[in-house]
C-alpha cells in the first residue's frame, strides 16, 4: 500500500485513484473501496456515487474549478488537487478557494511535488501530501517546520505577524 503524509506524519494511503490516465472513460467501472474519482466522473456519476457506502473522494486538475463540487463539499471526505508539474502553481489557488468555501476535510496535494514545496502547500490549507516516489517522505515530513515564524496571514495562519504581536502585548 502506498503512503503518504497525512497531518505531518507518514501513514498507509487507502484511497484508489480513478482517472488518472490518458483518455479515462468516466463510465468505466469503479474498484471497491475508498475512490477518489476526477470531476469528470463525479459530474456524469454523482447519484450513483453517492450511494457508494465507501469513503469518496474527488480530484481536480489545474484546469477545473473548485465551485464545481462547492454543494458537495459535505459529503466527500478527500478532495485531491494534481499537480502535474512542480512549476504550475495553480493548485495552490484552487487550495485557498476550498478552504474558503468551507471544506473541512483532507484536502491533498498529488503529483509532480517536492519536499521544499510542503510548508508553502501546508499554508494555503493542503493537510495530506503525496509526493513523487523518488522523494523521501521522513525529510518531507521535516519540511513541514521549515520555518519558525510567518509574516503574512494564511489559510492555516489567518493573523499577520503584527496582529499576532498585538494580541501578544509585544509590539514595540
Amino acid at each position: 500500500m502506498p503512503e503518504v503524509i497525512r497531518h505531518g506524519s507518514i501513514e498507509s494511503d487507502p484511497w484508489t485513484f480513478v482517472g488518472l490516465e490518458e483518455g479515462h472513460d468516466p463510465a468505466s467501472a469503479l474498484p471497491e473501496g475508498p475512490i477518489v474519482v476526477p470531476l469528470a466522473t463525479w459530474t456524469a456519476r454523482r447519484d450513483e456515487l453517492l450511494h457508494r457506502r465507501t469513503p469518496l473522494g474527488v480530484w481536480l486538475a489545474p484546469v477545473d474549478e473548485p465551485d464545481a463540487i462547492r454543494d458537495s463539499l459535505d459529503v466527500l471526505s478527500l478532495v485531491a488537487v494534481r499537480f502535474p508539474k512542480f512549476t504550475d502553481g495553480r493548485g495552490y489557488s484552487t487550495a485557498v478557494l476550498l478552504r474558503r468555501a468551507g471544506y473541512r476535510g483532507e484536502l491533498r496535494a498529488f503529483g509532480d511535488l517536492g519536499r521544499d514545496q510542503l510548508f508553502y502547500l501546508a499554508r494555503v490549507g493542503f493537510d495530506a501530501f503525496a509526493l513523487r516516489e523518488r522523494e523521501g517522505l521522513t525529510s518531507a515530513v521535516q519540511s513541514l517546520k521549515d520555518f519558525r515564524e510567518v509574516y503574512q496571514g494564511s489559510v492555516n495562519q489567518p493573523a499577520p505577524l503584527f496582529r499576532r504581536r498585538e494580541t501578544a502585548g509585544t509590539v514595540r
